[in-house]
């Protein structure tokens, strides 16, 4: 703009040697109209370029806050702004900002889902060094609600766990089935697990699982966060909220949220939601009854994805291909979807004749 304004007729500082008479060349305009046609142009210019700086800025602010969900195979961490975008209000279990509940697929033969992208929903400021544990009050169908705690070494059991069997979560029924590894449908499934808080015998903490979920589901993550504390002595936020349909007594599933607070999520950092459920069994959800299913066969569970098959009476993990799982009783087989140092870190064996 400077460039424009260097020349100006009758204005070159030589006394009107510029070569020029001193006039615009435009004939019947006065100085002064001139002057006030230039004031206006300037003006307008100035505007202009106010209106495309301020658009600039906007652009800017835009891109720098634009929030890319990483996949969900990633392990991801949070930023101090991604924190505050993955807080969607959670009250006492139930979703409100962000309806998570109503994006989870049907069961299809995988234990547990990722939600949100593998980001967990708390907000900036629950993450925190401080120690703590929260159980929610029961309802009035005496239905427990979202447990929270820091998960960290001064909370973790030092003692074996003692009996819980006194407590009778809503929907329970003592029930067996031969498809079942231990034949019980139904566990009393912690909603933060003994070897992480300790809790023994509290009502608030325990829900009517199936084995499939406490087993496959969510001790995994369990075990993954447990592991963690211990090696690093680090703090990790968890959360598990179970997810009760309408006046059902037995939970449809949990979700299960999880976040590593001294390096900001880069050790641990998932939310999944685990299905309430057994395969070759029909639960009813309102009341915890259930029934074979007459339509289902150990060849469906064969043909969802998993790594390994274990036997859980003789403490081997076997290839699917090995020609020993033939060979294994229905009733100690169980599919494993992970890693071969997880299954020998929880006292596994490989097979000698596969060598998986």
């Amino acid at each position: 703009m400077g460039a424009e304004m260097t020349v100006r007729p009758g204005k070159s500082g030589r006394s009107g040697k510029s070569g020029r008479s001193g006039k615009s060349g435009r004939p019947g305009r006065s100085e002064k109209s001139e002057k006030s046609e230039r004031a206006g142009t300037f003006k307008q210019k100035r505007v202009l370029y106010g209106l495309i700086l301020i658009l600039a800025v906007s652009v800017s602010i835009y891109a720098e806050k634009s929030f890319k969900s990483p996949s969900v195979t990633e392990q991801p961490s949070l930023s101090g702004d991604e924190s505050g975008r993955a807080g969607a209000a959670f009250e006492e279990g139930r979703s409100a900002a962000y309806d998570w509940y109503e994006s989870i697929p049907a069961y299809a033969g995988k234990a547990s889902v990722p939600v949100h992208g593998n980001i967990p929903f708390f907000t900036a400021e629950e993450i925190t060094e401080e120690v703590f544990e929260e159980y929610s009050d029961l309802d009035e169908m005496g239905r427990c609600g979202t447990a929270f705690a820091n998960i960290c070494r001064e909370i973790m059991p030092t003692e074996e766990r003692e009996p819980i069997g006194n407590v009778r979560p809503t929907g329970w029924q003592t029930v067996k089935y031969d498809v079942i590894t231990d034949q019980y449908l139904y566990n009393r499934c912690h909603l933060i697990g003994y070897q992480l808080a300790g809790e023994n015998a509290n009502e608030k903490n325990l829900i009517t699982g199936t084995r499939y979920m406490n087993v496959e589901g969510m001790l995994p993550w369990e075990d993954l966060v447990a592991d963690y504390v211990r090696k690093s002595g680090n703090h990790v936020l968890y959360r598990v909220t179970p997810c009760f349909e309408g006046n059902n007594l037995v939970a449809s599933g949990v979700l299960m949220e999880a976040y590593s607070v001294e390096d900001d999520g880069q050790g641990i950092c998932f939310n999944v939601y685990c299905y309430n459920v057994q395969p070759g069994i029909l639960i009813e959800y309102e009341t915890g009854e259930s029934s074979r299913d007459e339509n289902w066969s150990p060849e469906e569970q064969k043909n969802t994805a998993y790594d390994y098959v274990l036997n859980v009476n003789t403490k081997k993990f076997h290839m699917p291909s090995c020609e020993s799982v033939d060979d294994m009783d229905e009733k100690n087989r169980e599919y494993f979807t992970g890693g071969r140092r997880e299954l020998i870190e929880k006292g596994y064996e490989p097979c000698s004749r596969c060598h998986p």
